[in-house]
């Protein structure tokens, strides 16, 4: 695994445990996200700066979600960015409803730190697990 790769690694670590401190210290000054549009809390779209993320896509699914991003493939373009699939896996605390979300990520490091990331998810299985049950 490449020094780039391990730096990714950790965000993950961090994330399974919803260890905002430690995600805030792997993320670059002028960190940037795109998230999917779709996602549920406000938490889709484009977000600028470590605090900002973490506050407005981070902080705002963990309050509505027990779950966390579990990598499960890794692969490294020739210019350096990281590909990473796997499942947001977790549940709706509000309706205690499991979800199990396929997600990819695109990764950049820069200067030993995540600078940017693109984030595509499967946002239809978060809203199901927030949906009221039908009657």
């Amino acid at each position: 695994m490449s020094t780039t790769s391990a730096v990714v690694k950790r965000f993950y670590a961090a994330a399974q445990v919803a260890d905002g401190a430690a995600i805030l210290t792997l993320l670059h000054p002028d960190f940037r996200a795109q998230t999917a549009p779709g996602m549920p809390c406000g938490a889709g779209g484009a977000f600028h700066g470590p605090k900002e993320t973490l506050a407005h896509v981070w902080g705002a699914v963990f309050a509505d979600y027990d779950t966390a991003p579990y990598d499960e493939t890794w692969h490294e373009t020739t210019e350096g960015i990281i590909v990473v699939t796997g499942h947001y896996r977790g549940i709706a605390r509000a309706t205690g409803r499991a979800h199990d979300a396929e997600f990819v990520h695109l990764w950049q490091v820069t200067d030993g730190q995540i600078s940017w990331l693109h984030q595509y998810t499967d946002t239809a299985r978060w809203h199901q697990a927030l949906a009221p049950e039908a009657a």
